[in-house]
């Protein structure tokens, strides 16, 4: 066998193991200390009473149970609560950084979003996303055991050239992942200017799927760096990588929905901003469930700007992120 399966092999056990240890650890919590039922937590985890049983059963023949609970995945619980007592979401999901690798990282945390979003979603909903490395990391973790009656729509106009950057493909292959229907927006991420982009915005063909992404029921979207030097926003229109100066002179420390924020994740006065076809942000607040996904030691400030902004109700990360986004809230002084 090649190396190189091998490795992803290994990689997608240790993954199912995560899984199962989670659930594990979930139904023994459940069980021990908050005295629930096994089909009460069957209910609540969305699994069957068989499993919960085997669950608890294995978990008492491993020692997990003593006078508390024990579990392998019990740093990564304990790093999911200080990230929420940082404020800005109410559900964090932290997975083990697999790899030094920044790819093999991410499809790490895209799997688990992925997972996050099948647990979110039945038919008859709207999924409204970005486009962006993080979500196609999503949708490469996407392995419905069934076709879903869904739809998938752009929160923003399209950037055509690298595949990640093109929401319309990007919300094409998620569509076809999950057997549902994807809707194309036929607008450019950004206008020529603010006149142009309202007579964009206006048109019915682009008002249509902005109205439709405003009704999600969830969306799925990047966290985007701006001060390194790989920031995918730099692919995002011609002059951005020529008009650094401006964009570091605005206070720039982050993306979302290709929106410049600053880090308190305020939009910042950036003429870019001002002609970007998009939902607003205040339109993105409306959308019920908000994840957002991102891994990467650059990805830590944009993080802490987005949690600032409050602008997520979900964020999904690696194990190295994580402790990078709280080492700098301490640097900064925020409690954790």
């Amino acid at each position: 066998m090649p190396i190189a399966n091998s490795n992803q092999n290994i990689i997608s056990s240790a993954r199912e193991e995560l899984v199962v240890a989670r659930q594990m650890h979930q139904a023994l919590v459940l069980h021990f200390l908050e005295g629930l039922t096994q089909s009460q937590i069957a209910e609540r985890l969305g699994i069957s009473q068989p499993t919960v049983n085997r669950l608890i059963k294995r978990g008492r023949q491993l020692g997990l149970v003593e006078i508390k609970i024990k579990s392998p995945i019990e740093p990564l619980v304990d790093m999911e609560e200080q990230l929420l007592a940082l404020g800005g979401i109410s559900r964090a999901v932290v997975v083990p950084t697999v790899s030094d690798n920044q790819q093999t990282a991410l499809q790490a945390v895209g799997e688990a979003a992925a997972r996050l979003l099948m647990e979110e979603i039945a038919d008859g909903d709207t999924i409204c996303i970005t486009g962006g490395k993080g979500v196609s990391a999503v949708v490469a973790g996407l392995h419905p055991s069934r076709r879903l009656d869904v739809e998938v729509i752009p929160a923003t106009g399209c950037v055509q050239g690298k595949h990640y950057t093109d929401v319309n493909h990007v919300s094409t292959l998620m569509a076809d992942r999950l057997g549902g229907r994807s809707y194309q927006i036929h607008a450019p991420l950004f206008a020529d200017s603010a006149a142009e982009r309202a007579m964009l915005i206006n048109m019915r063909s682009v008002a249509d799927v902005f109205k439709r992404a405003r009704e999600a029921k969830v969306a799925i979207v990047g966290i985007g760096s701006i001060l390194s030097d790989d920031s995918s926003y730099y692919d995002l229109h011609p002059s951005s990588s020529t008009d650094r100066a401006a964009i570091q002179r605005s206070g720039a420390s982050c993306e979302l929905l290709a929106h410049l924020l600053d880090d308190q994740g305020r939009v910042c006065d950036y003429s870019l901003n001002r002609s970007l076809v998009s939902l607003t942000l205040d339109e993105f607040a409306s959308i019920p469930t908000k994840i957002g996904v991102a891994s990467g030691p650059n990805k830590a400030g944009p993080i802490l700007s987005v949690l600032r902004g409050r602008h997520l109700d979900t964020l999904v990360t690696d194990e190295a992120t994580g402790e990078r986004i709280l080492a700098m809230a301490s640097e900064k002084g925020l409690s954790a």
